[in-house]
């Protein structure tokens, strides 16, 4: 019986590995796929952007319509099968936002990391032949290496002495740091964004004025957005009102809003308008938008009713709202109301769609033998809350992206010196501002060449003296 020599369970086990380190993370760390996946990731915010987010499927029918398609091949269906309505929220577009952390999380470790390492070790040369491998070097027949030092030491270069005839010398060890820096930046903000889209939610609110409510209409939220929704809390319109321009236009409009407690206390109060939202425990309110929700009226000496008023379909001709008034206890007659905005005429039709006549707040008419007061036209505010708590994580990788930069123009220099059979020896090599070391290098050289050897002309102090 002939029994084969079964594969070593070194070489199975280790065949994963072999995979991951041979081809999967070269691939990974490949500069062509991180800008590749940049790119993916700029075009689909981009289309985020364009690209209405969280509207309804009524909307993108009538919006982006399969004939004529937009750009030939954008409708209403490829947007809602690709997710482009919720872009920021898709499963491929968090799997990009990981994908390319990832591959900056391997460059830094396999890269970056390694190169820092190397930049802050540091090795002598001890031969004159090393010194041909520099790209900047110089033999001397002048000057020592205890002068160089001095003169290094004035410039800010860390010294490595190991005697008197053998430096080195560098500076700017912060900009092979700066590279690292921004890697880690740019990961914050991939964990922020992910963060965000995972527990942050939007929700949208219409208020009349003086009404109390909580937080229900929620449109977008993420899988672990429960914890984020204020629950424990209402919040009170106060007053919402419009200020308009001498032509009749809208110049703003505010919302007075007050945060309560669930016992019903105050405990925040602030007048919202357009870019100056109320911000309470993480959770952002915004002033967006506005309409009529009801009109406060009375019929001869009746109480006085606040009868609801709904916008009417103007096929995007304008914004109107109507209701109907009844003029008679049984309901068998009345008039149609209609509005454009807070301050403007309010339009009275009879039955028959005739106009009767035109009122404003606090004015009365005679309509169907009644005497019809208008008194009050009663707005909401309409809001938009919104809650992320990956942004102070985003705007953290912003500053550390930002730091990183500005670290990364620093010139990482580095010089040799040897002094041996009566000759001395420098040399250098930077990363980057190769011209700025060269002239820094030149003038360091000219300082050594006019300066005599200190090992026979005495105390190097005093030549540096002499050359300042």
């Amino acid at each position: 019986m002939t029994i084969e020599n079964p594969v070593p369970k070194q070489s199975i086990w280790s065949a994963p590995g072999r995979f991951l380190r041979q081809d999967f993370l070269p691939v990974l760390t490949d500069l062509r796929l991180a800008i590749v996946l940049l790119l993916l990731i700029a075009l689909f915010s981009v289309s985020g952007t364009v690209i209405e987010q969280g509207q309804t499927q009524a909307f993108y029918q009538s919006n982006y319509p399969e004939h004529p398609a937009l750009f030939g091949f954008l409708t209403w269906k490829v947007i809602l099968t690709l997710g482009l309505d919720h872009v920021y929220r898709t499963w491929w577009f968090l799997a990009l936002l990981i994908l390319f952390g990832t591959a900056i999380t391997a460059c830094s470790f396999t890269r970056q990391l390694p190169a820092l390492k190397t930049a802050r070790g540091w090795k002598f040369y001890d031969e004159p032949r090393q010194f041909e491998k520099l790209a900047l070097s110089a033999e001397l027949d002048n000057g020592s290496v205890n002068f160089l030092n001095q003169l290094l030491q004035n410039r800010r270069y860390k010294i490595f002495q190991e005697t008197d005839d053998i430096l080195y010398a560098r500076k700017g060890i912060v900009g092979r740091i700066g590279p690292i820096v921004v890697h880690i930046g740019i990961i914050i903000i991939l964990l922020g964004s992910i963060w965000g889209v995972m527990t942050g939610f939007v929700a949208q609110e219409m208020v009349p004025s003086g009404n109390t409510f909580q937080v229900k209409n929620i449109i977008e939220a993420g899988p672990w957005a429960a914890g984020q929704i204020p629950k424990d809390l209402s919040l009170r319109v106060n007053r919402f009102w419009i200020d308009y321009t001498s032509s009749g236009g809208i110049d703003q409009f505010y919302s007075d809003m007050s945060v309560l407690d669930n016992q019903g206390k105050e405990v925040d109060r602030k007048t919202i308008f357009v870019n100056e939202p109320l911000r309470y425990h993480g959770v952002t309110f915004y002033q967006t938008d506005w309409g009529i929700s009801a009109v406060r009226v009375r019929v001869n000496n009746s109480p006085i009713f606040q009868i609801p008023m709904a916008q009417l379909n103007t096929n995007n001709s304008g914004r109107i709202w109507g209701t109907w008034i009844p003029t008679k206890p049984d309901l068998s007659a009345g008039v149609s109301l209609l509005a454009k905005d807070l301050q403007g005429m309010l339009l009275i039709y009879d039955a028959t769609g005739k106009l009767v006549d035109t009122v404003r707040a606090g004015m009365s008419t005679q309509v169907n033998g009644v005497t019809l007061k208008i008194l009050d036209v009663i707005g909401s505010t309409g809001l938009q809350i919104k809650a992320d708590p990956g942004i102070p994580v985003v705007y953290t990788g912003f500053a550390l992206l930002m730091l990183g930069v500005s670290m990364s123009y620093f010139s990482h220099s580095q010089i040799w010196a040897l002094q041996k059979d009566g000759h001395l020896y420098v040399g250098g090599k930077t990363n980057r501002a190769q011209v700025a070391f060269e002239l820094e290098v030149l003038e360091i050289l000219d300082q050594l060449s006019s300066q005599p050897n200190d090992r026979f002309a005495g105390d190097t102090t005093e030549a540096i003296a002499n050359q300042s």
